[in-house]
């Protein structure tokens, strides 16, 4: 118990309980199982009834509608307009001249070919258009899940060894990334992703944003001995041990040029990059700085994405590789997307569907494993520009494709003597923002535990691995709700002087309590999980209770009071619970207050005998139990008297 508690007890003679009008408890309407379960069901896979726009509606509306469900531009389309256009093509060749260096970027940190970047900046954003449902997503590559992608399957197969058995496994990895989106969204899934809280996700990037930073020393020492491993650790260690050859390569950068620094993607000139891909391309050129050891591109494919459904393995000892980073890199680039789309949904007040959203996304993919793109979604940084931009549909994701379009046709050999470092940098400017430190320090103010969880999912990505940090963080947030469903909070109520109200004592400091009562809340389902843990808890409450009463020779319980307000669900296992209850505090009389519909539906089945169930012993408030108790004990003493 804690301290105030003693100091908020009344003796008995000063204590006046009004009496109030008692209110039957009833037990709810009857339904059968089906109902129940055709109930629950619709509360778990489709809390936003996407069937409700079809009631009381012709077959020939239902078809419209259908399609406008399953394709969002049939919804959009026929309002658009040329002034939309004029918005949408300006904000797509902005964000088409950040996603072209960003492309090629992040299909280096993949340690995919630098054209599969730009393939996969084509196709997948056709795709959204049709099937998506933001007006601001803009879709591609991503730093995260280009991560994610090449740490895994570099483990097993080694991309500059093995080149083309590297390119099959990532296109797979694609194939089945976005088969679990799609499968997330047509069985409406979604709440899968929410096992990954914001306090994993900021975590998660944050450490992924250092390790990507430290993996472009590679491009921006020009090393060329350096680990295929992701940790800090490994990564520093390459770096010392090839000290010499960094000093090498930075005179050669300082012999006759400097290369240009790359503004942040993250600053207000979305073109920056761009115009440091073209400006340093033209200095190489111009120099031939590829003669003095700079490392350069080289000479990239022209032409549209090749088809690569006959690449894909569904068989084979890598299977299982494949099948697993398709799963990550499937949920991280899911989670990125919806969360990316929200946001900007909620700037413009709008609503995005989730089901609908892992739909499209999956389905992107899908379509983009057999045309030679890797995983894709969409992008934060890219998003932030489309929107700034003044984005009004998602045709500005068919600019920015058009665009790359021309570019794969036309504007390849121009890339040829783009600087390795130049991307490298493109890279660490991109993903430096991902690193959150005022989300972090909110986290601490709000959640301490969340924080832990935060600096497990950081510290296991930079020393350990990008997955088994991501593990250890859902893994421990995952023990946190077990905690809590195992763990309930239990309070003991006390009375707000002057009214019928009942409140924490330990928060409310004016609550008292009323003697010969001793009044628990729960605060939480009951189940099998909890109904020892509450048992053993409430015994210990009404041991505290008796111990104190009796040092200060007061009145003993008459009545535990549980108030289950909180209580939304029950199973056989709580049912015992109040049973066991029941003969443990015997000479006690055991109430129970505003059991939920359920709760109390449950318990009038399995309580044949009325014995905790009877009219004595419900009620629908804990004021009208400890009024029509107390007027009892008065009744009780004075025919003792």
């Amino acid at each position: 118990m804690e301290p105030n508690a003693s100091n908020n007890m009344q003796p008995d003679h000063c204590l006046e309980i009004t009496p109030m009008e008692v209110h039957k408890v009833v037990p709810p309407p009857h339904r059968s199982t089906i109902q129940k379960f055709k109930s629950r069901l619709k509360e778990t896979f489709f809390p936003d009834d996407p069937l409700l726009q079809f009631k009381r509606q012709p077959l020939g509306k239902k078809w419209i509608l259908g399609a406008q469900y399953f394709f969002p531009i049939l919804q959009w389309g026929p309002k658009y307009s040329l002034k939309l256009f004029k918005s949408d093509i300006v904000s797509g060749l902005t964000i088409a001249s950040l996603a072209i260096p960003q492309g090629i970027s992040y299909a280096k940190l993949a340690s995919l070919p630098p054209i599969v970047g730009l393939y996969s900046s084509f196709v997948p954003p056709l795709v959204y258009a049709v099937l998506g449902s933001s007006r601001d997503l803009a879709v591609g590559p991503v730093s995260i899940a280009s991560l994610i992608l090449g740490s895994m399957l570099t483990q097993e197969v080694s991309p500059i060894n093995n080149p083309l058995l590297f390119l099959q496994l990532a296109f797979s990895s694609t194939f089945f990334a976005g088969l679990f989106q799609a499968s997330l969204g047509l069985l409406r899934l979604g709440f899968i992703i929410d096992f990954l809280s914001k306090a994993t996700l900021i975590g998660f990037m944050a450490g992924a944003a250092i390790i990507v930073s430290l993996q472009q020393l590679k491009s921006l020492l020009g090393i060329t001995h350096f680990t295929k491993k992701m940790g800090l650790v490994p990564v520093l260690s390459s770096v010392f041990h090839n000290f010499n050859e960094v000093i090498v390569v930075m005179a050669n950068y300082t012999d006759g040029f400097l290369l240009p620094r790359v503004p942040s993607t993250d600053q207000t000139l979305p073109g920056a990059p761009l115009a440091s891909v073209i400006l340093s391309t033209i200095l190489v050129f111009a120099f031939k700085a590829q003669n003095h050891g700079i490392s350069v591109i080289g000479k990239l494919q022209e032409g549209l994405n090749p088809p690569s459904w006959n690449m894909l393995h569904f068989h084979g000892s890598n299977l299982g590789l494949v099948i697993k980073t398709g799963l990550v890199t499937g949920i991280i680039s899911l989670t990125e997307g919806i969360a990316v789309g929200r946001t900007f949904a909620a700037l413009k007040n709008y609503q995005v569907d989730g089901n609908k959203e892992m739909m499209a996304i999956g389905l992107m993919n899908v379509i983009g494993s057999a045309t030679s793109c890797y995983v894709t979604t969409g992008a934060f940084s890219r998003s932030a520009v489309n929107h700034n931009a003044g984005a009004k549909t998602a045709v500005s994701n068919v600019v920015m494709s058009v665009t790359v379009m021309v570019t794969l046709l036309f504007l390849m050999p121009l890339f040829q003597y783009t600087p390795n470092v130049v991307l490298g940098a493109i890279i660490v400017t991109a993903v430096i923002g991902l690193i959150d430190l005022p989300a972090a320090c909110q986290i601490w103010k709000i959640d301490k535990f969340d924080f832990v969880v935060m600096l497990c999912a950081f510290f296991g990505v930079v020393f350990i691995s990008v997955q088994d940090g991501l593990a250890i963080a859902v893994a421990i947030s995952i023990f946190k709700i077990l905690l809590q469903v195992t763990r309930p909070k239990t309070t003991i109520l006390g009375n707000i002087p002057g009214t019928d109200i009942f409140r924490n004592l330990h928060h409310y400091k004016d609550a008292t309590r009323i003697p010969g009562f001793l009044i628990l809340s729960i605060e939480a389902p009951i189940n099998f999980a909890n109904a020892t843990y509450l048992k053993e808890r409430i015994l210990r409450w009404i041991n505290e209770y008796e111990t104190e009463e009796d040092i200060k020779k007061q009145s003993s319980i008459h009545f535990l009071i549980l108030d289950l307000s909180a209580v939304s669900a029950i199973d056989t296992s709580g049912v015992s619970l109040f049973k066991d209850l029941k003969k443990a505090v015997e000479t006690k009389g055991l109430v129970l207050v505003n059991p939920v519909g359920e709760v109390l539906e449950k318990l009038l089945r399995a309580d044949d005998a009325r014995d905790i169930t009877g009219p004595d012993t419900l009620y629908l408030t804990v004021g009208e139990a400890v009024a029509a108790l107390s007027s009892t004990m008065k009744g009780q003493s004075s025919s003792h008297v």
